[in-house]
């Protein structure tokens, strides 16, 4: 048997880096047994899915030097790579189990499973819905099908019993069926869910060994289920601790940087980074720190795995990339990296525009144009204060201002400046003004270049952190305070749309 491992990332923002810490260790695994590791991009996620965020996942990847031998831009026997490409097939293997009586149509709308959720917590039951509580009578369907309702098609799971999942980590794991409900395989616009598409694909792939996030573990019972209905061999699961916060908590954009291409303009070396994912839960035989990622693969055992949540630290990560700066490159090397990485033409040309016209020597560049050279800013808060705007109105600007751009999935100036500006109507508050603390918080200053243009040439990951640095140097929400400003956001981005 040939060991096939997978990562199958969803293009539907900046690449994770818990996505690039699955992908090294589905890496070593196949590498340590002489194997393919297969890249697969999950797009089942039509209105959230783009091409910018696949490009995005390709190239941070490859940066990090996790190559794959079969995927959507290299090829294979076992294309397409892209589940939109394969959509007609999961339609197949769908209807297929409706005939076999394994799964169901179902005609419930939104508003019928709301209210049968409610009915059940009313009546202090706290089990999944079950085929039994979505059944519709016969004649509704007949006139809900007559009508051209829409519908999804559910797999069908049992309602009383427990199923067992073998785990390469943790061994057995038992789990009430109670517990699991009847998922959705097939959705009304026709194309799968990620449950029904990631077992199709995986048998079809001929994937060996399922390694993912401990976040999986309460889907395991739905797959192997679906793996019995259709008669085919489930690969071996391998369920990976979760990337953790210093404070335990699960590791998120909101505490610490998570996208893979802030850390690469933050200057850290691809190696660097490597080398702490793979100490994440993982220790090389000689517990030595740092290492190359051939050294790991040299070395690899699963088991060696520990199922304690790993804390990322950047100041470890920053401690152990100081290291590989200072020990592999001589001074002619490191001159060569540095240029890769900021003074490249690629760079450094949609820069020069924006500073030309205000440079009168060469000695002003750098006072101009260092905040795209540079990684978290030195903010102070005086030079937030504004005479036309209060403290607390800055910082929903800031906040707002970030969940705009959290959500914007095209990074592209025209967007930027279209989103912001229709914040800034819905807020009341004039461009000039709403602009000013996005000055600050991107260049350090008030009087920079363009912010918007600044925030596209930094891209997302970069420009999200040095907002949220200054929302949290000026105070960031309360919880209470929060949730009122999530609703008050909602409702100026309702107005903004309407414009």
């Amino acid at each position: 048997m040939t060991v096939r491992t997978r990562i199958a990332p969803s293009p539907t923002g900046d690449p994770h880096v818990g996505t690039a810490y699955i992908a090294l260790f589905n890496l070593a695994f196949a590498r340590q047994h002489d194997g393919q590791f297969i890249l697969r991009i999950e797009d089942t996620d039509q209105t959230r899915s783009t091409p910018e965020s696949e490009q995005a996942i390709l190239d941070s990847m490859r940066w990090l030097g996790l190559e794959w031998d079969e995927g959507p831009d290299v090829g294979g026997p076992h294309g397409p790579y892209r589940q939109s490409e394969r959509k007609d097939c999961y339609k197949d293997y769908a209807m297929k189990l409706v005939e076999e009586g394994k799964a169901f149509l179902c005609y419930r709308t939104a508003e019928e499973l709301n209210d049968l959720r409610n009915a059940r917590r009313a009546a202090g039951k706290h089990t999944a819905l079950k085929q039994s509580d979505l059944e519709l009578p016969g004649e509704e369907v007949e006139s809900r099908m007559a009508a051209g309702a829409p519908h999804v098609v559910r797999m069908k799971v049992p309602e009383e019993g427990s199923c067992v999942i073998d785990d390469m980590l943790r061994g057995p794991i038992e789990m009430d069926w109670a517990q699991v409900d009847c998922q959705i395989l097939l959705k009304s616009d026709g194309m799968p869910t990620y449950h029904l598409a990631n077992v199709v694909d995986d048998h079809l792939m001929e994937i060996t060994h399922v390694i993912r996030g401990e976040e999986w573990i309460s889907s395991a019972p739905k797959h192997r289920l679906l793996y019995e209905y259709f008669g085919w061999d489930m690969p071996k699961l391998c369920h990976m601790p979760l990337l953790r916060n210093p404070d335990k908590s699960k590791l998120s954009k909101r505490k610490n940087p998570t996208g893979i291409i802030y850390y690469q303009r933050m200057g850290y070396l691809p190696e660097a980074l490597l080398n702490y994912l793979a100490r994440m839960g993982w220790s090389m035989p000689d517990e030595s720190e740092k290492f190359t990622r051939e050294q790991m693969f040299e070395n690899f055992d699963i088991h060696r795995v520990s199922l304690g949540g790993p804390i990322f630290d950047l100041e470890k990560l920053s401690w152990l990339n100081g290291l590989w700066i200072r020990e592999e490159l001589d001074p002619q090397a490191f001159s060569e990296k540095f240029k890769q990485w900021a003074l490249n033409e690629e760079y450094l040309l949609p820069i020069i525009p924006l500073i030309q016209q205000r440079v009168e020597k060469f000695s002003d560049v750098v006072p101009l144009a260092g905040f795209f050279m540079s990684g978290d800013l030195d903010l102070d808060a005086q030079a937030f204060e504004h005479k036309s705007l209060e403290t607390e109105q800055i910082r929903k600007i800031l906040q707002y201002a970030l969940w705009q751009l959290e959500s914007e999935r095209h990074w592209e100036k025209d967007r930027l400046f279209q989103g912001l500006s229709g914040l800034s109507k819905a807020m009341e508050i004039k461009i000039r003004d709403f602009l000013f603390p996005l000055f600050v918080a991107i260049s350090g200053t008030a009087s920079s270049v363009s912010v918007i243009e600044s925030m596209a040439l930094l891209g997302p990951d970069m420009s999200r952190a040095r907002v949220r640095s200054a929302l949290n140097l000026l105070g960031s929400p309360s919880k209470k305070e929060g949730k009122r400003w999530d609703k008050e956001f909602a409702s100026l981005q309702r107005a903004a749309t309407a414009e």
